[in-house]
């Protein structure tokens, strides 16, 4: 979790309701309130250096009911079109800024109907934080996976009253959301492939962490492909031996899933607004995680 965001101020939006003027309005004052580390770190509001346009596109906000609770995401689709593939794009701890819209509207592009809900809001602002440490240790640490998993499924059944074929599910994930993605693609029988992007494989278990990848590697529902950088100092590669270690004596979709490790690659470096993106590797992992959707049935 090496990278620095903030997430979108939705409160003024009503179930259903999509806007790209608010998009507008609220980056404006997300870039107002860019102070401290974030600032001098970052570039301001996590301006991507790919812009993926939204003409032809139906994209932005909705409100996701869950149990009465109304959580925001970010939805990009083909406008007009129904019966589309689904794919849940889980974010890293910053929450759905605009590198993971972009990222949205670039499955969108591809023919998906792509949601990238905000995981975390209940828990606090991520916008609010200017300190990497306080943001994990206030609001990201205290995030239940159940709650989250909880969240996802929420997700995909409001995909599927909304133009999307669910029988035709990937989840995808950078960092935070992409250990998400392996824990979602164990939880969900109807997921169909799932593609994690330097995602922690292993730690200490907790009352709100229970289990880890390589604790759920052995039921998997869908195949996972896993993109990893060789230089990520957080996630060391004897972590990718003991998942796929793991992976090998599960499931048959544990067998069939794999990793792509980039030699000179760090942590995030698809993440196209930082210094550790590194381009060939990014655009590398990107045709791998559509080619891998298509071969598994997503598409």
């Amino acid at each position: 979790m090496l990278n620095k965001s903030q997430t979108q101020d939705l409160s003024a939006l009503l179930p259903g309701q999509s806007t790209e003027q608010g998009a507008t309005r609220r980056t404006a004052l997300k870039a107002a309130l860019g102070v401290g580390y974030a600032a001098a770190a970052l570039p301001v509001m996590a301006q991507t250096a790919i812009k993926t346009p939204t003409d032809g596109l139906l994209a932005g906000e909705v409100m996701i009911d869950v149990n009465g609770y109304a959580m925001p995401a970010y939805r990009a689709a083909p406008a007009g079109k129904t019966g589309l593939p689904v794919v849940l794009v889980l974010s890293e701890i910053f929450g759905v800024h605009e590198y993971i819209a972009d990222t949205a509207r670039r499955f969108a592009r591809a023919g998906y109907l792509a949601i990238a809900p905000e995981l975390f809001v209940r828990q606090g602002d991520a916008q609010s934080y200017g300190e990497m440490a306080k943001l994990i240790a206030e609001v990201i640490s205290k995030v239940p996976d159940a709650q989250v998993l909880a969240d996802l499924d929420a997700t995909v059944k409001w995909a599927a009253a909304n133009g999307g074929d669910t029988s035709k599910l990937g989840v995808t994930g950078f960092c935070w959301g992409g250990r998400q993605t392996w824990l979602y693609a164990a939880h969900n029988p109807a997921v169909k492939a799932g593609v994690a992007w330097y995602g922690r494989l292993v730690g200490q278990t907790s009352e709100l962490n229970p289990k880890h990848p390589v604790d759920v590697a052995a039921k998997l529902h869908g195949p996972v492909l896993g993109l990893y950088g060789a230089a990520d100092t957080g996630i060391p590669l004897d972590t990718v031996d003991k998942m796929k270690s793991a992976l090998s004596v599960g499931s048959a979709a544990g067998k069939a899933s794999t990793f792509v490790v980039y030699p000179d690659a760090p942590h995030a470096f698809h993440a196209d607004y930082r210094p550790s993106f590194r381009k060939e590797a990014a655009e590398d992992g990107w045709k791998q995680a559509l080619a891998w959707f298509k071969q598994h049935g997503v598409a």
